[in-house]
């Protein structure tokens, strides 16, 4: 069994939008570093990308944001997947809910998400959340996750490390326990 990246909704509208964290642009280096080392290993990424549809139940809270097919939904350049990365596009605040996640990761031998990217305290946390239920072990990044405040992001990665068990790294230790993986040859 092994490891996948999960890059949660680091999309237009979560960085540079309306809905975009003040933390945002500073994640994106420590994720970017994250992703190249697991190309190296052969650790596949998968990129998990709100696409809502008009009657989405989320816009009647956060209103429209982020809709299929536009400009708003799609992985910023500074992060664009690559021919193998797989992206997942979803409606709701979970990866996991409808979309198959869980099966993927089974099929790739996957027993340990990574988890990096937008927001913390909504689509990271139900995300891991539900990871937890499916039975997978999970790893923040601490450094590599953001919130609307600071107050929302230490709250949700207090609440994922007592509520799911998940572990909270820095980039800098998840890049040593990569560093540490056998290459695999999914990215070969």
């Amino acid at each position: 069994m092994g490891y996948a990246i999960l890059v949660i909704d680091m999309l237009e509208e979560f960085v540079y939008g309306r809905l975009k964290s003040p933390q945002a642009e500073k994640i994106v280096p420590r994720i970017k570093l994250i992703i190249e080392e697991a190309r190296r290993r052969g650790i596949p990424i998968i990129y998990l990308a709100d696409a809502h549809l008009p009657m989405d139940a989320e816009l009647k809270i956060w209103g429209p944001h982020a809709l299929k097919g536009t400009k708003e939904a799609k992985v910023i350049n500074d992060l664009k997947p690559q021919e193998k990365d797989i992206i997942i596009e979803k409606r709701w605040y979970s990866g996991f809910r409808g979309t198959g996640l869980d099966v993927l990761l089974r099929d790739l031998n996957v027993d340990t998400v990574i988890v990096t990217g937008i927001h913390t305290h909504i689509c990271v946390l139900h995300t891991v959340a539900d990871a937890f239920y499916y039975r997978f072990n999970v790893i923040v990044v601490k450094d590599a996750v953001a919130a609307f405040s600071d107050e929302d992001h230490k709250y949700a990665l207090k609440y994922m490390e007592q509520v799911f068990g998940a572990k909270l790294l820095t980039s800098d230790e998840v890049l040593k326990v990569l560093s540490k993986t056998e290459v695999s040859s999914y990215y070969a």
